[in-house]
């Protein structure tokens, strides 16, 4: 079992597990994944930080940025300015074949699940 956590979050993944292998977690709450759901996940969160990277230069200190995309089934948003963010996600669950859930992490909490989040995708076989 790999098990990562700071204050705000936590990520864990059980490859003993044959379902619901992966948790993500905030403050009081976490839920599982599968990793249907988690490799559908992690592209997109790779993604919006490369998108701040790149634009974070453009920006002035007081400004703040929002960035949104959609890639089903996942819906996510990073809000913050140049040096901090915090990230919002959404599964959309489409009737009785799929749940749906929100999640929340707020500054710096975002930040370190992110990149633990790509850590954990980095280091998968």
């Amino acid at each position: 079992m790999i098990q990562q956590e700071g204050p705000g979050w936590r990520l864990a993944k059980d490859s003993s597990r044959s379902n619901f292998s992966i948790i993500i977690g905030g403050d009081r709450w976490a839920i599982e994944l599968n990793s249907q759901e988690w490799n559908s996940l992690v592209p997109i969160v790779i993604e919006l930080i490369e998108q701040h990277q790149k634009i974070k230069t453009q920006l002035m200190p007081e400004e703040s940025i929002c960035l949104e995309m959609e890639k089903t089934p996942w819906w996510a948003c990073l809000e913050g300015d140049q040096s901090s963010w915090s990230m919002q996600l959404i599964l959309e669950g489409n009737g009785s074949d799929c749940r749906g859930f929100e999640a929340y992490w707020p500054i710096p909490a975002a930040q370190a699940i992110a990149n633990a989040m790509r850590t954990m995708w980095d280091s998968s076989p």
